[in-house]
């Protein structure tokens, strides 16, 4: 290699090395990566700017995290919860299960951290109603929030960086291809949920009663806004499944529908909803999307589809599997947004060297990304947030623990997929 693609290689290396390590925050890192291979002339400011910083990403990121935090404004997750608990008749298994549902659909159309940030609080107060441990809900929903991710385009930011690389993944796409198997893994894992856990959820009959008690009337405090909220969030999900139609960016359509909502909630929210957007998120998006990038421009990534087509000697299927199994195994042990962002290019390159049938490969990473997340408590972004709230609360999560539960849930989850894959698309 040249001397730039080594430079390129080491800075990529080291950087991702200090991301696993999490002794400096994510962003600061990835920033200071980015910022580095500009200034060695590897990447210039144009080239990162308008060929490898992807703003329809980061512009769907943003419209999701607005319109999510005018709606978290009005108690609607809140009431959600409660209403469940009290429909399940306050038995705690029945809560755990109807939680997770409720966790994986919210999950396939809002941002999954988002998600769990908005349940996790009331999951405690339940918790503590009934006096039982909070780990059986808080796992159960951080491997739902990441199965219902996987659903749909904008659940997971994996699939919004594949869906925005790959113009021809719409929206309906992914619900066509994914949602079914997405269906299949959650309903084979409800029974391990309560085949797990059930011995853990025991409570009393008065415990049961404060539960059925708790009031939920109160917990919607702004009608107005929900009724707004409620009516945007529907034209923008509709925008989502007609974006291709209009030749509408999906980013350009979670946009309209966040400052559609901002107009019509006022200023005091738009100031409030603008505060509290991810913004480490998109620097950390906008530092990896050039770090990577620098691979594309010095040939790295080329000579890395050149050995995974050698590997698998251009099969389909092997290709496939292997997409599928290393995205898990490797997204179990790191956040799986890095990984994503760096096989995209190398998936669209393995295009250019004759392999014709793409979307086998886009499916097997995209399933294996989001639920290989599911393996160990750093997997994803969202087990990390519930682990931290978790560890606030008094109750610590650790790495040996979530390992215990969640890395055979994942196999699971992985060889179903695998067989969806096979079955679909390569028989």
């Amino acid at each position: 290699m040249e001397q730039q693609a080594w430079l390129a290689l080491a800075v990529f290396l080291f950087t991702y090395g200090m991301i696993i390590a999490e002794k400096v925050h994510r962003t600061i890192l990835a920033m200071l990566g980015a910022l580095l291979v500009v200034i060695l002339g590897i990447v210039d400011v144009e080239s990162a700017v308008e060929h490898h910083i992807d703003f329809n990403t980061l512009g769907l990121l943003i419209g999701m995290m607005i319109i999510v935090n005018v709606i978290a404004k009005t108690g609607l997750f809140s009431y959600i919860a409660v209403a469940a608990a009290k429909r399940a008749k306050g038995e705690p298994v029945r809560i755990m299960v109807s939680l997770a549902v409720i966790t994986a659909v919210v999950s396939a159309f809002l941002d999954n951290v988002t998600t769990v940030l908005l349940i996790v609080p009331i999951t405690f107060s339940l918790a503590r109603q009934l006096k039982v441990q909070p780990f059986p809900f808080l796992f159960t929903q951080i491997v739902a929030s990441n199965i219902g991710g996987t659903a749909t385009l904008i659940g997971d930011p994996p699939n919004i960086m594949i869906g925005s690389a790959v113009k021809e993944l719409t929206f309906m796409a992914f619900i066509n291809n994914l949602t079914p198997i997405v269906i299949v893994v959650m309903a084979a894992h409800i029974p391990f949920f309560i085949l797990l856990f059930r011995k853990k959820l025991q409570t009393n009959e008065e415990n049961k009663r404060g539960i059925m008690e708790m009031e939920q009337s109160g917990l919607i405090t702004d009608r107005p806004l929900l009724i707004r909220c409620l009516v945007i969030l529907a034209l923008t999900i509709a925008g989502f499944f007609l974006h291709q139609v209009l030749h509408v960016e999906s980013s350009v359509v979670a946009l309209t529908g966040a400052f559609l909502l901002l107009l019509l909630s006022g200023e005091h929210t738009m100031e409030e909803a603008l505060t509290r957007v991810e913004w480490t998120t998109i620097f950390f998006f906008i530092g990896l999307f050039t770090l990577v990038g620098a691979l594309v421009d010095t040939g790295i990534i080329r000579d890395l589809a050149v050995q995974a087509i050698d590997l698998t000697g251009g099969n389909l299927v092997a290709t496939s599997m292997l997409i599928l199994w290393m995205s898990a195994i490797a997204s179990a042990f790191m956040d799986n947004i890095p990984f994503v962002a760096t096989m995209i290019p190398l998936i669209q390159e393995m295009g250019n060297m004759g392999v014709s049938n793409l979307e086998p490969l886009w499916w097997s990473l995209a399933l294996g990304a989001c639920l290989g997340g599911n393996g160990t408590l750093i997997g994803a972004s969202a087990n990390l947030v519930t682990a931290g709230l978790s560890a606030k609360e008094g109750y610590p999560i650790t790495f040996v623990k979530f390992l215990k539960y969640g890395f055979p849930l994942m196999l699971i989850s992985i060889v179903l997929s695998s067989i969806y894959i096979y079955l679909r698309y390569l028989m």
